[in-house]
């Protein structure tokens, strides 16, 4: 194999890892768990987007209602860092087992919500346990598998994500339409109920060994704090900054400031403690670096379809929501399928290449959307769509797999966390430069320039910002490979376990 180079070299690789799960561990039921645990985290981030009408008649708040997403968003990413680093101390199955537990206690408060702002609050407790539904499940599916059977779970679990993402406002509106919006909650708990039941009855992990020192096991709380504290104000910034707030403004400008010192805390807490939650070989080694920064630009690129193709086919193209979201889903049927079949080339030309090529092509697909014909017909954006998806599927699974393979058991859950974190920050800041763009453009071609009224949107003026949007998310996939050329090794130094 191209990549096949033992890690003997790297002085932070410590002592031996133990061995994945052996054949105590079921790996179907398992399999069936982290499914069922993907789904959940994925289908909460977006389950409520058709529902907040019905919310907002029932519980009022509508000047706040953004903090529904924002809140679990922000929870979701902030705890990935710390979710990581508990799993490689304490094991898989115990932060897996306290992340379902959280989702669904904050899934469970929610349904009984009397107030805009409880709902704001038990969303947030939702995130703080989807944060560990996101990072542990990739984890696990890494441990469970060899390296050339990674690309199937993966591939399985990047189909559930997506499908899930895409299919939540659907669902979120039939159930608010047809029963209640608490029923957006409540169906969280009998699915929860038995991804918990799958994972704490087959779900074995190995006997851990700590060769290396006799002390106690040392949680770097005060870093954990210093983190979560980080992350909250920069992604707070970013989620709200252009919407609650102007950029320049002085709540704009104290969030990011905030943020650049509690970071540097951050970081001199990290250097002194003994265990750190982000220790500093992940931005040390090249690989995970070029890996971390590589996903930060994905997440960034990836705000472009999710987020504004539906509103280009609805209001472009004339489609309902049903039939737009179709447009986007196409995404979703190409990706899983190059992604499965990403290890016979990978096998061949190495991980890098293999991702080289993938956002190449990605990066080609971007760049023909504002080439489209106005107004065209409905196949063409869902072409686009199915190509890019194909694309990224060559693209984020190689990175993954081979990132994890590259790092013992002890280092994999907060690598597979760090990767996570950053495509998930760039998403924030995607949402964030993106929508300004769009806003910019939206502004300088409606007739009377005020966003606020709906009836001023125009299909040209629409198609003119998203056109201008997807051009900066090639931007953004020339950033990706620009990394992999410049950063990445050639060949990454996967451990001779995972051979």
């Amino acid at each position: 194999m191209t990549d096949a180079t033992p890690d003997a070299a790297s002085p932070d690789t410590g002592p031996a890892a133990p061995a994945p799960p052996g054949p105590r561990s079921r790996r179907g039921p398992v399999v069936a768990a982290l499914m069922l645990g993907m789904a959940l985290a994925a289908l909460d981030g977006t389950v409520i987007a058709t529902a907040v009408p019905q919310i907002v008649g029932d519980l009022g708040g509508l000047s706040v209602f953004s903090w529904l997403f924002s809140g679990y968003l922000l929870a979701a990413t902030v705890t990935l860092p710390v979710y990581g680093k508990l799993s490689d101390t304490f094991g898989r199955k115990p932060v897996l087992i306290a992340g379902i537990v959280l989702f669904l206690l904050g899934s469970l408060l929610c349904a009984a919500a009397w107030s805009m702002a409880s709902l704001i609050a038990f969303r947030v407790v939702q995130g703080l346990g989807g944060g560990a539904l996101q990072g542990t499940v990739q984890t696990i599916a890494a441990d469970l598998y060899p390296l050339k059977e990674r690309p199937r779970i993966q591939a399985r679990l990047s189909t559930v994500w997506a499908t899930s993402a895409v299919a939540g406002p659907a669902v979120g509106g039939l159930l608010a339409g047809y029963a209640d919006w608490r029923w957006i909650f409540l169906i969280n708990l009998p699915v929860g109920a038995l991804a918990l039941w799958l994972v704490a009855r087959h779900l074995v992990e190995p006997t851990r060994t700590r060769t290396t020192r006799t002390a106690p096991v040392r949680v770097d709380w005060p870093g954990a704090l210093a983190v979560f504290a980080t992350g909250t104000l920069l992604l707070t910034a970013l989620v709200q900054g252009g919407v609650a707030w102007p950029w320049l403004s002085a709540p704009s400008l104290a969030f990011f400031a905030g943020a650049v010192l509690l970071g540097a805390l951050a970081v001199v807490i990290e250097r002194r403690a003994a265990d750190p939650i982000i220790p500093g070989w992940v931005w040390r080694r090249r690989t995970i670096a070029a890996v971390n920064l590589a996903l930060g630009a994905l997440g960034l690129l990836m705000v472009a379809p999710t987020v504004f193709v539906p509103t280009y086919a609805q209001t472009v193209l004339g489609l309902g929501p049903i039939a737009a979201g179709f447009v986007l889903s196409a995404m979703t049927l190409s990706w899983p399928i190059t992604a499965a079949f990403s290890n016979r080339l990978y096998t061949r030309i190495g991980f890098r290449l293999t991702a080289v090529v993938g956002i190449t092509l990605a990066m080609l697909v971007l760049l023909a959307f504002p080439f489209l014909p106005y107004p065209g017909e409905p196949w063409q954006p869902a072409l686009i769509m199915l190509l890019l998806g194909g694309a990224l599927g060559l693209f984020q699974l190689p990175l993954i797999v081979g990132v994890q393979s590259t790092v013992p058991w002890s280092e994999r859950g907060t690598t597979t966390a760090s990767v996570l974190f950053c495509r998930q920050v760039g998403q924030s800041l995607g949402a964030a430069l993106f929508g300004a763009l769009a806003n910019a453009v939206l502004t300088a071609r409606l007739p009377s320039g005020d966003l606020n009224d709906p009836a001023t949107l125009t299909p040209t003026a629409v198609d003119a910002a998203v056109d201008h949007v997807f051009t900066a998310a090639a931007g953004a996939a020339l950033l990706a490979l620009l990394v992999l050329l410049i950063l990445a090794p050639r060949r990454f130094p996967v451990l001779s376990a995972d051979e």
